[in-house]
């Protein structure tokens, strides 16, 4: 199976293309090039790197959030494009939550994953173990650190939880993770390119028969965007 993954969620982007669980080309987005000219450039590259074409694609994974509005936004357009564009190709869509969680260490029956959503809050997700599997405690959520915190413990009825994340200082600053640390408790650092970890949940998905369509295909935002926030608060003052 030759599949093409892309993450765009955050300025920690990354593309990679995967035949099986082998990675054949990944490519990190380096400084703060704007993804609507970085990506489809990058994949060209990435794909002449491992002497294909996007025709030879037979599954498309994306992480659909969540993240920033703009780029989860254009990472599933693009895909959604490719998609309708050759007919049959599927797509996987990925929590990118989902990708760094799996990257937990073994032990404890909870992974608790996190990334920075800047406004002091943090998006986050609690998944638990079943065998090689995770499976997600309800729905990933946005909200501040201690937040968070406080509904891992709970959700987890003070059962042994893995962290992890690309930025541990989000909730090891807090007053309330020291409770956690006198528990033995650390948070993992992530990989920052995260697109091979979104290709192997892909092939997952297909595997399992779990994927979707570019009519499917919808994004984990979380977040509502500025302008529909602004906007909302004009309407609400009446100007």
């Amino acid at each position: 199976m030759i599949l093409l993954a892309l993450d765009t969620c955050d300025s920690r982007g990354s593309v990679a293309v995967l035949r099986d669980d082998e990675v054949l080309k990944a490519i990190p987005h380096a400084g703060t090039e704007d993804y609507s000219s970085w990506v489809l450039p990058t994949v060209e590259k990435a794909l002449k790197a491992s002497g294909l074409s996007i025709r030879d694609i037979d599954t498309f994974a994306v992480a659909s959030g969540p993240g920033s509005f703009t780029g989860v936004r254009i990472g599933l357009t693009t895909v959604k494009a490719w998609s309708e564009a050759f007919g049959t190709t599927k797509i996987a869509s990925v929590s990118r939550l989902e990708a760094i969680a799996v990257q937990a260490a073994d032990g404890g029956q909870y992974v608790a994953a996190f990334v920075d959503a800047h406004r002091d809050q943090v998006f986050g997700g609690l998944y638990r173990r079943e065998g090689p599997e995770l499976s997600l405690v309800e729905d990933e959520m946005l909200a501040a650190p201690e937040e968070f915190l406080d509904w891992v413990k709970e959700r987890s009825m003070n059962g042994r939880v893995r962290w992890i994340s690309m930025d541990p200082e989000k909730m090891t600053a807090q007053e309330g993770w020291r409770a956690r640390t006198a528990e033995g408790e650390s948070v993992e650092v992530s990989k920052s390119v995260i697109a091979p970890l979104i290709g192997r949940i892909g092939r997952q998905r297909a595997l399992q028969g779990r994927l979707t369509d570019a009519l499917g295909l919808d994004a984990q935002y979380l977040r509502r965007p500025d302008a529909e926030v602004f906007w909302k608060g004009r309407t609400s003052r009446g100007s």
